[in-house]
């Protein structure tokens, strides 16, 4: 099985810090917290996270994002958009999107 480089808020936990950085795991444990506490409205948004391993990977390649990984970021961003049902680029109904970098790598991925 290849590695994974993405992982939805809601397939992380407080405990994946090293994997997900800091945001990013503790955006999955809001995410099952309110899941749990109120299932039918979740005031987190829907999102998702690239690990710290794509990172490392990253710089691995020379700074470049390699096939396997963009591969991934984009079968998420589908993910996405189906969740919302907004689209990635559209003009009538976009999936708006916001990268927040882990400060301890300054990933660009």
């Amino acid at each position: 099985m290849a590695k994974k480089y993405c992982y939805l808020f809601t397939e992380g936990n407080a405990s994946m810090r090293e994997l997900l950085g800091g945001k990013g795991a503790n955006l999955a444990e809001m995410t099952n917290i309110f899941k749990e506490k109120f299932p039918d409205r979740n005031p987190v948004p829907q999102g998702f996270t690239i690990s710290t391993e794509a990172c490392t990977q990253y710089y691995e390649d020379g700074k470049q994002i390699n096939p396997e990984i963009q591969a991934e970021i984009n079968e998420y961003i589908v993910k996405m958009e189906e969740v919302t049902g907004k689209k990635f680029g559209d003009k009538e109904n976009p999936l708006l999107v916001r990268f927040v970098p882990v400060r301890e790598h300054l990933c660009p991925v």
